[in-house]
């Protein structure tokens, strides 16, 4: 299916989104998105942060074969389970209503391992995830983490609002860290930021 047809065909959840402030992923962000799965093959995917199942049903759309995905708002996760219905992707997908952190430990454990994680949660979480995500990519896997910049915070000078405070010293932390051994990142400055990671030695051209 081409992009602009599962976009049309995700107007509903779109809609609903924008209604109910429900953050998805933006227009140009998620066509990159789409590509991304599409040219690299990418078959196994983590997603933190399902939402209602916008971004994943565009990732299985652009040829992953499996979906496992991680949110603790039950329903959020029943509109997700309509979306991916809608698509026919139920058998694909394995929607997991818990807390993400407490999730990933557990895959961790059980040795699961993904293509990429696309990273779509908390923000404030990515540097308290990032111990065990490398854990559970496979050779040439990547972590695809979604809103990087913040809408500038994380660049800007100066003094930060207080209620965001917290939420960007974190993702800053979580930026330097992939920016640094084992990590190689490259920073999409599309919309609002995408940071393509792997592990060095592993990056695609």
């Amino acid at each position: 299916m081409e992009f602009n047809d599962i976009i049309k065909k995700l107007e509903k959840e779109k809609a609903y989104a924008k209604l109910n402030y429900i953050p998805i992923i933006r227009d140009q962000s998620a066509k990159f998105l789409y590509d991304f799965v599409y040219e690299n093959k990418l078959k196994s995917i983590l997603e933190i942060g399902t939402a209602i199942g916008y971004s994943g049903s565009i990732i299985l759309s652009a040829g992953a074969l499996k979906l496992t995905t991680i949110d603790k708002n039950y329903e959020y996760i029943q509109i997700a389970k309509k979306a991916f219905e809608k698509f026919g992707f139920l058998d694909q997908v394995q929607i997991l209503n818990d807390d993400a952190f407490k999730v990933i430990k557990i895959l961790e454990k059980e040795n699961k391992k993904f293509d990429m994680i696309f990273l779509d949660g908390p923000k404030g979480q990515y540097i308290k995830y990032l111990p065990i995500l490398k854990n559970l990519l496979n050779n040439g896997g990547v972590i695809f983490a979604d809103n990087v910049l913040l809408h500038g915070l994380i660049e800007q000078k100066g003094i930060i609002p207080h209620k965001k405070r917290t939420m960007v010293i974190n993702l800053r932390k979580y930026l330097d860290l992939v920016n640094s051994d084992p990590f190689v990142t490259k920073i999409i400055r599309l919309e609002d930021g995408i940071a393509i990671t792997k592990l060095k030695g592993d990056f695609y051209a």
